[in-house]
């Protein structure tokens, strides 16, 4: 069994991997999922002891381009393969996250001044930070609308709301371990693994997995309790000067059923009765 979180993080990623995934010709009944490690030395160009031995934790010092090649033999993307650098204490070291990073009040100014736009600051470990209100419209059948993992795991809001709870679910987990790759140390990120890992099952399958990603730019689809659903674009921005936070905004088509949509949610949202929450 790996003794290390890099030991860990190799091994489901050798796991996930087939020789015709990576180009290599085999022939005969395999014992094992994934590559073997012998494969994945070879095609990293190091011993099959020392890989062994970096997988197993005994290999304490491994160089930048010994890891450059693991993340190359095992099709490493960009996010799993700085995850990579960061277990094996070879990235540069980030600073510790603050105990509850604080949104600058003109940041908070520019989200209010797009009212039909649901717009969002959150942090690596995926808490609101800050919402407009057509966000908090956005998210209204939540019973709290604080962190994306909690409303998706917690919540049974959840599985109703995200339209493809399946990836939603899996980009939340891959974007919580990339979170504690960059702050192994950090408390709070800590505290929500453990809080999701005790109250749903499936988050601790997916947590087993170690995916590892960035927030997503993807269209999302959403079922709303008061509109119904709608699919929603969405951008994606790093708050400059802000390590770690980013601006989330949502876009529908403008004209379409889903811009409709919006434009009833933002219409019931400036009333001043609140909006109806759907029946269970």
């Amino acid at each position: 069994m790996p003794r290390t979180a890099l030991g860990a993080f190799l091994t489901a990623r050798r796991a996930r991997l087939a020789p015709d995934d990576v180009g290599l010709a085999y022939s005969g009944t395999r014992r094992v999922a994934g590559l073997r490690r012998e494969e994945v030395a070879v095609l990293a160009g190091v011993s099959a002891d020392y890989y062994s031995r970096l997988e197993q934790g005994r290999e304490r010092r491994p160089s930048a381009s010994v890891l450059d090649a693991v993340a190359r033999a095992l099709d490493m993307e960009p996010d799993a393969r700085e995850h990579l650098f960061r277990l094996a204490g070879v990235a540069p070291e980030h600073r510790p996250a603050p105990a509850r990073p604080r949104v600058d009040a003109h940041l908070r100014m520019l989200l209010d001044s797009w009212p039909d736009t649901p717009a969002m600051i959150i942090d690596r470990r995926l808490d609101l930070l800050a919402t407009n209100a057509l966000a908090d419209a956005l998210y209204a059948d939540f019973a709290e609308a604080d962190n994306l993992v909690r409303m998706a795991f917690l919540d049974p809001a959840g599985e109703v709301f995200f339209a493809d709870w399946q990836r939603t679910a899996r980009a939340c987990v891959a974007n919580l371990r990339l979170a504690l790759g960059h702050d192994p140390h950090d408390r709070r990120v800590q505290e929500l693994v453990q809080e999701a890992d005790r109250g749903s099952p499936r988050f601790r399958d997916l947590w087993n997995e170690h995916d590892v990603r960035g927030k997503s730019q993807e269209a999302k689809t959403f079922r709303h309790g008061a509109v119904g659903e709608l699919t929603l674009s969405s951008h994606v921005f790093d708050v400059r000067g802000e390590d770690g936070l980013m601006l989330v905004v949502y876009r529908a088509e403008q004209g379409g059923p889903d811009f409709r949509a919006l434009r009833l949610l933002g219409s019931l949202a400036a009333e001043p009765a609140p909006l109806p929450r759907p029946t269970r």
